[in-house]
């Protein structure tokens, strides 16, 4: 089994620099990635073959993941449940028969340790 994961600081200009080329190439079974920086509505791409999960931030152009896989999960799910965390669309969770599939973007605590406190709380909550 091929596992990809991938910060793509933004897949639009992702797919400017080849994404589409490197993921087709690639032939993942599950291709998962970080920072996407994408809202709803805003993209979408002809993956053949692919089930497609999104989790978008709240924040137009900030955050987000997704997972890419070849197998239909048994379930899916966005978060941690706790709405504090998830309105930065951080984690995807896919179950499948013997594994589960966790893509992560985890928050960063910025210059200067602005955001330290906030990441520290994330952490015990996502542990």
């Amino acid at each position: 089994m091929k596992l990809i994961s991938w910060n793509v600081n933004g897949i639009r200009a992702a797919l400017k620099k080849g994404f589409l080329d490197y993921f087709n190439e690639q032939n993942a079974d599950i291709f998962c990635l970080q920072e996407t920086k994408l809202s709803a509505g805003q993209l979408e791409l002809d993956l053949k073959g692919y089930y497609q999960y999104w989790n978008y931030a709240e924040k137009k152009g900030y955050s987000g993941t997704a997972i890419f896989t070849k197998q239909k999960p048994l379930s899916v799910s966005y978060g941690l449940g706790i709405e504090e965390h998830d309105k930065e669309g951080r984690i995807i969770t896919l179950e499948f028969e013997k594994f589960y599939m966790v893509t992560v973007y985890t928050p960063n605590s910025k210059d200067e340790l602005l955001r330290l406190n906030y990441r520290m709380i994330w952490e015990d909550e996502f542990r």
